[in-house]
């Protein structure tokens, strides 16, 4: 068995994540070598692929999401917006969406912690996804209309408000929006004013459409985080150890070593960098190689663990990499043109690392189209904040 160290498996992640050195491309090709951006916080997700590409900013980004370059008449996409793995929202290639609609689809149903009550048959669950999509066709629907037009599409059950909210109850039918987004029913569609829309998906319907969807994001998954467990895989993707056991064994794999532990990568893909990774990065919001960086305690040594993760959840606040770990913690505030990032580093910097770090901050100004200012200091702010 091939035996793998931390220091080499963090330099391949890091390189293919296009984190060690910008890669040329489009934004649809990294965030298909990323395995999706997360994009509850859509500058965040703004961020994470800008950093990984030459030149590209947010407007870029949005251009790719909603086919605007720079508020003209919206053309094709080749980003798509809609509930990825774990159920969060993602920002995903459009010309994958028929793999991730097969693959999520395949997840097994969780159980609706509901009350009965509230729970819809499986019969009523079907209607609710199929008039979605029919709704959804050809418009970009607010959250009121789409409620709307899914009530009157189904019947006045779908609309019984049983379902506890933030600040009062949602409708019967919105238990299903999580599993009708993994059917393909809708995507996101572009802002209107403050209020979020929901569209057609695009090349793929209401139904998997790719009998291998599984497979293939296991295997992109292998390729950016591996090595990794089926137990790994499940915790990304928000699905059943069983089930990813079973996607795990229907693939040609290998096994190795990583500090001990028993991992699994594609098979023949081993080659390791030579050299361990070097440098400075932020990585904001959820970022993708965050959430997907296991072992945790190796990416989050000693104090990082206790500084830069919520109650064992990665993401919660954007880190500073120092080669490869997680090694502090760094908040922005955007007022009027300028972008201010503090970073507060769990150890100091050298005068190479200080000069690097002044470069990132540069570089995530450029990403949102802003002035950057750089404070090196405590983050006062708490998780997500």
């Amino acid at each position: 068995m091939i035996e793998l160290s931390w220091p080499q498996v963090s330099a391949r992640r890091l390189e293919r994540a296009g984190l060690l050195v910008p890669k040329p491309g489009t934004p649809a090709g990294i965030v298909a070598a990323m395995c999706g951006a997360h994009a509850q916080v859509m500058s965040a997700a703004e961020v994470s692929i800008g950093l990984r590409l030459d030149g590209v900013t947010r407007a870029h980004v949005r251009e790719a999401l909603w086919g605007e370059p720079r508020g003209e008449l919206r053309g094709e996409s080749s980003l798509v917006k809609t509930y990825g793995p774990r159920g969060t929202v993602h920002v995903l290639p459009a010309r994958d969406l028929p793999m991730w609609v097969s693959a999520m689809s395949s997840v097994p149903v969780a159980y609706n912690g509901a009350a009965e009550s509230a729970r819809m048959t499986p019969e009523q669950t079907e209607r609710v996804v199929a008039a979605i999509a029919e709704v959804t066709a050809g418009a970009e629907l607010t959250i009121d209309e789409l409620s709307e037009a899914v009530i009157a599409a189904t019947g006045p059950w779908a609309g019984d408000l049983v379902m506890p909210a933030f600040s009062g109850w949602w409708p019967r039918w919105r238990q299903a929006m999580g599993l009708a987004a993994h059917r393909g029913a809708f995507v996101f569609g572009p802002v209107r004013g403050r209020k979020v829309t929901y569209t057609a998906a695009p090349a793929a319907p209401a139904a998997p459409v790719m009998e291998n969807g599984l497979s293939e994001l296991v295997r992109s998954y292998l390729t950016a985080y591996g090595p990794a467990t089926p137990a790994e895989f499940a915790q990304w993707a928000g699905g059943p150890v069983r089930w990813a056991n079973a996607a795990f064994a229907a693939m040609d794999l290998e096994e190795v070593s990583l500090e001990g532990r028993r991992s699994w990568v594609l098979a023949g893909d081993t080659a390791m960098p030579g050299e361990p990774p070097r440098g400075v990065r932020l990585l904001p919001y959820f970022d993708a190689y965050v959430i997907a960086g296991r072992p945790r305690e190796l990416l989050y040594p000693g104090a990082a663990a206790g500084r830069a993760l919520a109650g064992g959840q990665a993401g919660n606040f954007p880190v500073l990499l120092v080669d490869g770990e997680v090694a502090g913690v760094w908040h922005q505030r955007r007022s009027g043109g300028r972008a201010d990032v503090t970073v507060e580093p769990l150890h100091d910097l050298t005068t190479a690392q200080l000069t690097e770090l002044g470069e990132q901050v540069e570089r995530v100004a450029e990403v949102l189209e802003a002035r950057p200012r750089l404070t090196v200091g405590p983050v006062t702010v708490g998780a997500h904040a």
